[in-house]
């Protein structure tokens, strides 16, 4: 059994990882760590595991677990590891974004790799610690890799995607309030989002000489959970030609999907899935891309990175039923 530490424990991401391991064939929880809950039931936090668990919060770590997952805020993951020490054994998979980009993921005598699995499987496989992508960062990767492997980018691609109200976090904030969040959408960040840069790098990896703009306008919905991401840009290859690219490159990568059909994003919240459709008009190709953020955006590519670290089948725990109605 893989002994597991979570550190964050308290937030959405935390709480998917628990429900994913705790019933992972291979996993064992060892320690959840929270400072503002330690003591106190899981289910404290997570009201929807009760029944299903019965461990408490701790303010304590064991340093020799098999792997620690941080679900800490954005910059946090250093100040942690900084003050807390593992064992050398012990594999690290940062669900924040402190060591995404090449130039951040040197640390401490630690290489990170970047964990998004249908671009750096072999990385991974061989990692001993991993930089979980972001949310936004892998719904639109996903729509885009394909074309990037085949040198196919040669124009700005125009992308706007919505997140649920799960994207901000667990704390509260003027706009993930249920007064201001129900019944109203905006836009936020626009043309400067985080996670461009770790974006722009992996289609660098496979397409070096693009050199056009992502022009990204992220979105919040009035919804929990999910993202619903829309790319267009120009392609000569027809939709058979580019659909075909698409399959190929997919072929080996049990969560990812390639349609023409129109989707939606309830064919995925609840799962570890990306549903990718294909649409042509002209010179334009429009690219949909879904995923559930808190799963194929952050915890479920967690777990599908640590099967992968353990050599386990990397479905192993993530056959997940979407939320169809």
């Amino acid at each position: 059994m893989i002994t597991i530490g979570i550190i964050g424990g308290s937030g959405y991401t935390a709480g998917e990882l628990i429900r994913i391991l705790m019933f992972h064939p291979n996993a064992k929880l060892d320690f959840v760590y929270s400072t503002t809950n330690a003591g106190k039931p899981l289910t404290t936090a997570h009201q929807d595991l009760m029944g299903d668990i019965e461990m408490n919060f701790t303010d304590t770590i064991n340093p020799n677990v098999d792997v620690l997952f941080l679900c800490l805020g954005h910059g946090k993951s250093i100040a942690f590891l900084e003050n807390n020490k593992f064992s050398d054994a012990t594999k690290i998979i940062d669900l924040g974004n402190d060591f995404r980009l090449t130039k951040d993921k040197e640390f401490d005598g630690k290489s990170f790799v970047y964990g998004l699995p249908e671009l750096n499987k072999s990385d991974i496989k061989k990692a001993n610690y991993i930089a979980n992508p972001g949310c936004f960062a892998t719904a639109i990767q996903l729509a885009l890799l394909p074309l990037a492997a085949d040198g196919l980018l040669s124009e700005d691609v125009h992308i706007n995607a919505t997140t649920g109200s799960t994207g901000a976090g667990v704390g509260l904030s003027a706009t993930s309030h249920f007064s201001w969040r129900n019944n109203n959408f905006s836009h936020y960040k626009a043309f400067e989002h985080q996670h461009l840069g770790e974006i722009n790098q992996s289609l660098k990896q496979l397409q070096a000489s693009y050199s056009d703009e992502l022009i990204f306008v992220p979105n919040r919905g009035d919804f929990p959970r999910g993202i619903f991401a829309t790319l267009y840009t120009k392609s000569e290859e027809s939709l058979e030609e580019l659909v075909a690219k698409y399959e190929a490159f997919y072929k080996d990568q049990p969560f990812v999907t390639v349609t023409t059909t129109n989707i939606n994003m309830k064919q995925v919240v609840q799962t570890n899935k990306c549903i990718i459709s294909l649409l042509k008009k002209g010179n334009r190709v429009l690219i949909t891309s879904t995923i559930d953020n808190l799963l194929k955006g952050a915890s479920g590519q967690a777990v599908q990175n640590m099967n992968l670290m353990f050599g386990l089948e990397e479905t192993t725990g993530l056959h997940l039923k979407p939320c169809g109605f």
